[in-house]
């Protein structure tokens, strides 16, 4: 489950903590997210008599934590939910992508898949290209795959050992 918990912050700077954990698996859009957060500092208002009109964020729950702030979610993380909900991918792919930078979008197209190193990565990739004979070791035992890495990541990004096409 996808949560995030709020505090109202008038009350947080009188040492009074009045939480709500919402649901994100419910909530599918940003203005959606920003309707629940205004009913839910509404009613808080005409519950305290006090007029209770901004929070922030003391805890989360399977959100990236690039897509939270001090004070709010970043409008971007409902794009990174859709194509989430959307892909075949879990969300660790679409994690590691966010810290290269990748949209969530382009996540399926420039995904390359899991591998244990630079080298690994590319004798796969050129094995998938058919470069790497199949009845013999020469001349894959030969080839300098550190520096052949080397030089195909210039294209490529890697993170948590997800590798990503990134010249696009």
């Amino acid at each position: 489950m996808t949560t995030i918990t709020l505090y109202e912050l008038g009350a947080y700077n009188n040492s009074q903590l009045i939480p709500q954990t919402f649901n994100l698996d419910l909530i599918d859009s940003q203005q959606d997210w920003l309707e629940a957060i205004g009913e839910w500092l509404h009613a808080l208002t005409e519950q305290t008599g006090h007029l209770c009109e901004e929070c922030m964020v003391c805890d989360y729950e399977d959100i990236p934590a690039g897509y939270v702030g001090e004070y709010d979610i970043n409008p971007e993380y409902w794009a990174y939910k859709q194509a989430l909900e959307a892909s075949y991918l879990d969300a660790e792919v679409f994690e590691a992508a966010a810290e290269l930078d990748i949209e969530p979008d382009m996540v399926e197209e420039l995904y390359q898949g899991v591998h244990g190193s630079d080298e690994d990565f590319a004798y796969q990739l050129a094995d998938d290209f058919g470069l790497v004979p199949e009845s013999s070791d020469w001349p894959a035992s030969y080839i300098d795959w550190s520096a052949a890495a080397r030089d195909l990541m210039m294209d490529y990004g890697e993170s948590r050992g997800h590798y990503f096409r990134t010249s696009y």
